[in-house]
């Protein structure tokens, strides 16, 4: 069943890691899989997540590497130290009711040193496993902060050649070529998240709360202007990104080029 969802999985993985993916079914009939890698880096030269049934109500997740990764590696060996702690968060921000095993290594510190390296995700309870909405929350809470992970280490960048003259160069460096093309690196979008909640940090609204399922509408600020950076530069979610809902933030924008700060926003406030 669940292999009946590969289009749905490589959609939710391009949108939530911002690069192209590529996907097939594992094995056939109701226990089937889905096997999803980087499109450039095809199946046996790179990391894979795969998606099981788990039991009766739940998900295995596996992610490895294909026996001809030893380029990959050694491209993720040259990571920089802010590259392996945005990876690190990633997975560390996966719920935690799920079942995170990395081999030999804790979640918080773990590295990859080779081909062998390998994350293991369990979910359990689930009351409708093969359903759209639990396939999708599978993919957003587990696979998505996975391979964005991978995707921080090997250095995929956002922002695709054709942009260079439309928009600057502010969220790091072109390494690969076979990105969405996107102004502002959705894996930072990921992370502010799930540090920050869905919560607006000017007026407090949380849409969630609101709308329900319509809610997912919160948007992240750059507390440092995008167009106000003059070189490329890596971003701190914790620190230099913030949850608003969209009427905050289209407030804070109304003042270019340096938009209001949050305490300006919030003193402008009618009570």
């Amino acid at each position: 069943m669940i292999g009946s969802k590969k289009n749905l999985i490589i959609k939710e993985l391009e949108e939530g890691t911002g690069a192209a993916m590529a996907a097939t079914v594992a094995s056939e009939g109701l226990r089937s899989g889905v096997r999803v890698w980087f499109a450039d880096l095809n199946e046996k030269h790179g990391p894979v997540a795969e998606i099981r049934p788990y039991g009766l109500k739940g998900h295995q997740i596996n992610l490895t590497f294909g026996n001809f990764s030893g380029e990959v590696i050694k491209q993720i060996l040259k990571s920089s130290p802010e590259d392996i702690q945005l990876a690190q968060a990633l997975v560390a921000s996966i719920r935690k009711n799920v079942e995170i095993n990395i081999p030999e290594q804790s979640i918080s510190d773990w590295r990859i040193k080779d081909g062998a390296f390998r994350i293991e995700a369990k979910i359990r309870n689930q009351d409708h496993p093969y359903e759209d909405t639990t396939v999708i929350a599978t993919c957003r809470d587990v696979i998505v902060p996975m391979m964005a992970a991978m995707a921080e280490l090997i250095g995929y960048d956002e922002l695709d050649p054709e942009m260079t003259e439309e928009y600057p160069l502010i969220e790091g460096r072109t390494l690969q070529s076979v990105v969405k093309r996107r102004e502002r690196n959705p894996r930072n979008r990921l992370l502010c998240i799930r540090i920050h909640g869905e919560k607006c940090k000017a007026c407090g609204t949380e849409p969630k709360l609101i709308y329900g399922e319509a809610g997912s509408i919160i948007e992240v600020h750059h507390l440092e202007p995008l167009a106000l950076v003059g070189k490329p530069k890596p971003y701190d979610p914790r620190t230099d990104l913030v949850p608003l809902c969209p009427s905050c933030h289209s407030a804070v924008h109304t003042r270019r080029p340096i938009p209001f700060s949050i305490e300006e926003l919030q003193k402008l406030m009618v009570a």
